[in-house]
């Protein structure tokens, strides 16, 4: 089968496409044929090895598992022993970040309980588009937000997969929605609801005054106080990735004053299911960017680490 190799932390320009084994699922496992694929912050930092730290969890001088990608959709190709819930031919899909990656080839094994059964009237480009930024938009505004109808709203790194997901279920709950990003994206982001956008290089959202009750961000690059000034009495920061280093220090923030911090720990697929059914119902729908080959993954890489992405980049591969 084809993969996409990361044999060493570089650039990625380095990773490599190369015919290899195709796997056999273990116990507990199921082999699948990959359909789709998406590119995610974990990706990025896993193929450079930076932050540094991270490379505690990656190898600490080449990744342990060399394909990279945790979101797919696709096939039951085959089961292992004590699998239970799937059959061969069973069209899944899932975020598998919790166990490992391996998303970025033709086949790959998966546990069986990282993988849900994909709904009849979704596509296999829409499924791999979902289960890692909606949960990131869902459990950070429903689960540590609180999201209640009338809030208002700001969405930091808004024209990415977090932020088209982040916007269109805050419109379920009625909220008002600032967007954050860069000039390119801002027209885009009002086609898909968001009431106000800014341009990052031109407005600092933390120094203009303006004040929101929940900010969800998906880039953490300023100092706590920075963004609890761009909070209401009582107010919420909920960030989702960006600067290792600010991450740490909104978790050591905690809360200043009246307002709280807080660093979102994601459950992959928890919810998956209610985004499913606002799938079907036409409340939600997915941002794509592509779809690409898999032979484009690693300049497509390169071009989702410059931030120049809307939505969610997919890597589509042929039945």
């Amino acid at each position: 089968m084809k993969a996409i190799l990361c044999l060493k932390y570089a650039s990625a320009k380095a990773l490599q496409v190369q015919e290899i084994p195709k796997p056999e699922p273990g116990a507990g496992s199921v082999l699948v044929k990959v359909r789709a694929t998406a590119i995610n912050d974990f990706d990025w930092s896993l193929i450079r090895g930076k932050p540094l730290l991270y490379r505690l969890l990656f190898g600490l001088r080449k990744p342990k598992t060399p394909i990279p990608g945790i979101e797919f959709s696709g096939t039951v190709e085959a089961i292992g022993t004590g699998v239970s819930s799937f059959s061969v031919g069973d069209a899944v899909y899932g975020d598998i970040s919790g166990f490992g990656w391996g998303t970025f080839a033709e086949y790959c094994c998966v546990p069986e309980e990282s993988i849900l059964p994909m709904p009849d009237n979704m596509s296999f480009e829409e499924a791999a588009a979902i289960p890692h930024a909606s949960m990131l938009a869902l459990q950070g505004l429903l689960d540590v937000g609180g999201i209640k109808k009338g809030m208002k709203i700001l969405i930091n790194g808004a024209g990415g997969g977090v932020g088209a997901y982040g916007v269109q279920i805050a419109k379920i709950y009625e909220a008002e929605v600032t967007g954050v990003d860069a000039q390119s994206k801002l027209e885009g982001m009002r086609a898909i609801g968001y009431d106000q956008v800014l341009d990052y290089k031109k407005v600092d959202f933390t120094k203009n005054g303006q004040q929101y009750d929940l900010i969800l961000d998906a880039k953490t690059n300023r100092a706590p106080k920075a963004y609890a000034r761009a909070l209401n009495p009582g107010g919420k920061y909920v960030t989702v990735g960006g600067s290792l280093s600010r991450l740490i220090q909104v978790v050591l923030a905690n809360k200043l004053g009246r307002k709280e911090m807080y660093l979102l720990a994601l459950k992959p697929n928890k919810g998956l299911e209610q985004i499913s059914a606002w799938f079907a119902a036409g409340k939600i729908k997915p941002v794509i960017d592509g779809p690409y080959k898999l032979e484009e993954i690693p300049p497509m890489l390169q071009y989702f680490g410059e931030g120049k992405h809307q939505g969610k980049v997919i890597v589509s591969l042929p039945e």
